[in-house]
């Protein structure tokens, strides 16, 4: 007789309250949201909104790209799925509503990293705030139009509930900025790349030695 195949159970997800973590999601076939990204942010914010006081999610920032999205936040509550759940559902049921669309918004689930030191949160902050720039959008973090850089900067309204930004103000303003806009090496932004795809992030470990990559660029 043929054995009978069973899905195995997916490994349980224990979450962290005390840990941020990086979040993101694609869209469906990595297209552009089928909205202008002005009118995908409304949507996004107003979720984050919910999010927070709805869920008790403490929002760190986020940054909203042409078919993908970053998410930096805690869940102290330890509702990870919950929330998120909640969060992608509705920011998909009202894009596919404005667009008359009946595709799915999302490729997939959102992914997940525990960041658990404070080193590693600066490196996944400054991936997550210099994406627009990497992408060839703008000149420098400051411009983004579609990040909560810009609130915090008091360029931009949001009414996306942010928390205190102890990078950005416990610290040389103008030297944070700087140290965000400057171009990290190469290998130094696809180790932190690499490293937010774990579901615990990691820097990448040299073959060579057998130890953690140092970054030529190091967090601020």
């Amino acid at each position: 007789m043929f054995a009978i195949l069973r899905r195995m159970p997916r490994k349980r997800f224990e979450l962290n309250p005390t840990s941020p973590y990086h979040v993101s999601a694609r869209s469906n076939g990595r297209d552009w949201f089928a909205l202008p990204l002005n009118e995908v942010w409304e949507i996004v914010s107003r979720y984050l909104f919910f999010l927070h006081y709805g869920y008790g999610v403490r929002i760190h920032g986020f940054v909203l790209m042409a078919n993908h999205w970053h998410l930096l936040a805690q869940f102290p509550e330890s509702n990870f799925s919950e929330a998120m759940n909640y969060f992608m559902r509705e920011t998909s049921r009202c894009i596919s509503h404005e667009s008359r669309r009946i595709n799915h918004v999302y490729g997939g689930r959102c992914f997940r990293s525990e960041i658990v030191t404070a080193q590693h949160f600066s490196h996944a902050y400054k991936y997550v705030y210099r994406n627009p720039v990497e992408a060839g959008l703008v000149r420098c973090v400051e411009e983004y139009e579609f990040s909560t850089l810009g609130a915090l900067l008091g360029q931009r309204r949001t009414i996306i509930p942010l928390c205190a930004d102890h990078i950005l103000f416990e610290s040389d303003f103008a030297e944070v900025l700087l140290w965000l806009n400057q171009v990290p090496e190469v290998a130094d932004r696809e180790s932190v790349r690499t490293g937010l795809r774990k579901s615990k992030f990691r820097l990448a470990i040299n073959r060579n030695t057998g130890k953690v990559n140092r970054l030529e660029t190091q967090p601020y």
